[in-house]
């Protein structure tokens, strides 16, 4: 019997594996076809990913002006140097948002130096799974979880693999399968209160460019293009149920003047469930949508909840589920009520939106991924010193 079955493989399924295989624990992960594969995410993060990616330290700064003179890109420290050229594509140091398209003005937000990467989202996915069986998980991919039955010893959970169907019996079952999760199904966990329709596609071009652009075009959330180096441009944007995204997608590509034959596309959960524990059973990343709420993404906030995972649960302990539901709360639900905030503005009427770009568009010290910091004092200094 294992410890945990984990189902899933993505950035918070892989995360917590490792992170529970560190502490001794015996787990099984499960992903459903190749580790990475279909992409439905984008892959601009913060540079707190270097935290989570193994053997990787931050990668170091430097102003704009330092780079141009140089002709560098951000560069890892001393030692790390494999994972992080493996996986890092551009450097980004702030965003142009917009109220029109891409020829409308744009109001830059930005600081003198990298505030957020580009990566290879693939490439992520398979790196943290690697070090989740580095560090004694067992990852097999191939087999799509069909049913998982709560017991009161424990749990069964059947697969559809290469050998067939097989059972595997645990003493918990971790749901890190995404927003439409089988095991929260299987288990009867309430959904998260919304799930938005985004899509993404690719033009090969290469582009260094430092900004990403973001249009407040899309009714309830936005459209973006991101600059990915070599590996070109991604263009997305994400809509509510019953809007029509391929046609507003077919728009933006027209905006910008390029063609995209292969696109992508995925639901984007927005806001908790009530409860993310069943009575041997627990939701992570997308499935708990532990994700931010004004731009949907999930990769650090999973990873962060993965690690309160495997601190908080004892397997053999069925009620400390009750102690990492409380956890991830705690560290998650100030961040996640803020972005609520910082979403609403998205549906402002334009004057008010246009006042606002205008009264704040600047210097920032604020981290993309924790909208708290927008009360920090390096925000408050960065404010005084506009002109």
């Amino acid at each position: 019997m294992y410890d945990f079955v984990v189902v899933g493989a993505g950035p918070a399924g892989s995360r917590f594996a490792r992170s529970a295989a560190e502490r001794g624990r015996d787990v099984l992960v499960l992903e459903s076809g190749e580790i990475g594969r279909p992409l439905a995410c984008s892959g601009h993060v913060s540079l707190d990913i270097w935290d989570f990616v193994p053997g990787e330290t931050r990668p170091e700064g430097g102003s704009r002006d330092e780079r141009a003179e140089s002709g560098a890109r951000t560069e890892p420290r001393a030692a790390s140097r494999e994972v992080h050229d493996d996986l890092f594509q551009n450097a980004i140091y702030g965003a142009r948002f917009h109220l029109g398209g891409a020829d409308s003005r744009a109001y830059p937000f930005y600081k003198d130096e990298p505030v957020s990467n580009a990566i290879d989202r693939v490439g992520l996915d398979k790196a943290l799974a690697r070090a989740a069986s580095e560090a004694g998980a067992e990852v097999r991919d191939g087999h799509t979880v069909t049913g998982v039955d709560e017991k009161p010893g424990g749990v069964e959970v059947t697969a559809r693999g290469p050998d067939g169907v097989q059972t595997f019996e645990a003493r918990l079952v971790c749901g890190a399968d995404g927003p439409r999760s089988k095991v929260r199904g299987e288990v009867g966990l309430p959904e998260p209160e919304e799930l938005l329709h985004g899509v993404l596609g690719f033009d090969p071009d290469p582009d260094h460019q430092d900004f990403v652009d973001v249009h407040l075009t899309v009714p309830r959330f936005f459209a973006w293009r991101i600059p990915r180096g070599k590996a070109g441009v991604e263009y997305g944007l994400a809509v509510a149920p019953g809007d029509d995204a391929p046609k507003r997608f077919d728009e933006l590509l027209a905006d910008y003047d390029v063609e995209i034959e292969n696109r992508c596309s995925g639901a984007i959960p927005i806001g908790p469930p009530d409860r993310t524990v069943g009575k041997r059973s627990f939701l992570l990343g997308d499935a708990a949508a532990q994700t931010k709420p004004f731009t949907g993404g999930g990769i650090l906030y999973g990873m962060r909840a993965a690690d309160v995972a495997a601190r908080e649960i004892d397997p053999g302990q069925p009620a400390t589920l009750d102690d990492y539901e409380r956890a991830w709360r705690d560290e998650l639900s100030r961040d996640q009520a803020l972005g609520t905030l910082v979403r609403a503005g998205y549906s402002l009427p334009r004057p008010v939106q246009r006042a606002g770009l205008r009264a704040f568009a600047g210097e920032i010290a604020v981290h993309m991924d924790r909208p708290t910091s927008l009360f920090s004092r390096a925000q408050l200094r960065a404010m005084l010193s506009w002109e």
